[in-house]
Parts: C-alpha cells; structure tokens; sequence
C-alpha cells in the first residue's frame, strides 16, 4: 500500500512541477490535470469518494478541459521562440521549497497533538447526493448558473479580443 502511495505521490509531484516549470501553455494545463489526476487518486486511496470522485469531476473533467480550450481559443498561433522552460524557474523553485518546508514544519510540529485514535465518519457518498439534491440544491443551481454566465462573459471576452487584433 505505502508503495503506491509513493507512485501517486511522485505522479502528484511530477505534474505539478510541470505545471509550473513549462513554459508552453498547453502544456502546463496538460501537466495540472495530470497532478489533479494524481490527488484524486490519492483521495480514493485514503477511502474519500465524494473527495476524489468530485475531483475527477469538477476539476478534471471540467477547470482542466475549460482551461485548454480557454487557452486554445485565445492564444495565437505563433510557437514559443525560447526554450521549453520559463526564465523564472529558479525564483519559482525557491518560493515553492519554501511553502513546503514552512507547511511541513507545521505538520510536524502539530503531529504530537493530534488525537491518536478517531472514528472515522458514516458519512456515504449517497447521503451527500441526498444533501446536494435536497436540502442544497438551491445554492447548487445557483453556482451553477454564475459559473456558465462566467464562461459565457469569458468566451465573449476572448471574441471581442480576437475581433480587435485583427
């Protein structure tokens, strides 16, 4: 178990310093749903469903589509005239060591007081289907529509640019 954990972790790791590391657009969102691939796969491994199917879902299979069309819709046609990395990689690697060694301090530091025993919740999948669909489902559909008008006034951005610079 801990050996996969290990693969999906390196997957996570890997995508994400792609996503950061590359300079090619396309390629960078390519490499972000590689590591949103990764945590979701880790989220089914620690027995999270809703967590790691909700990711598949919403950001796989819909931030990361809409930003590769969003970037192949506004971006021009010419190719990178430098190399395939950024010139910022350096300053980028340092800020990024620097979160993680100030958010592993405060995981292990915080360690010693955690609980050492809890029930795990009864929470299913199902009953936060039932949530979603009953009791939130105002608030779901409302989301919902303030997330397509933000397309639709994306989309609409994007055109009236494209119209400009021809």
């Amino acid at each position: 178990m801990t050996i996969v954990f290990y693969i999906l972790a390196a997957l996570t790791l890997a995508g994400g310093l792609a996503a950061v590391t590359l300079r090619n657009t396309v390629h960078c969102a390519l490499a972000l749903t590689v590591a949103f691939a990764g945590l979701a796969l880790l989220f089914l491994q620690l027995d999270a469903q809703f967590a790691g199917f909700a990711q598949i879902l919403i950001y796989i299979g819909a931030v990361a589509i809409l930003v590769v069309f969003a970037i192949l819709l506004t971006r021009s046609s010419d190719a990178p005239e430098t190399g395939v990395f950024s010139k910022t990689w350096l300053a980028g690697l340092v800020i990024a060591a620097a979160v993680f060694a100030v958010l592993g301090w405060a995981v292990l530091r915080t360690a010693p007081m955690l609980p050492q025993s809890s029930t795990a919740p009864t929470v299913t999948v199902q009953q936060i289907g039932a949530a979603l669909m009953g009791r939130y489902v105002l608030p779901l559909e409302i989301v919902a529509r303030l997330l397509t008008a933000a397309l639709i006034g994306a989309v609409i951005v994007a055109m009236h640019e494209k119209e400009g610079a021809k």
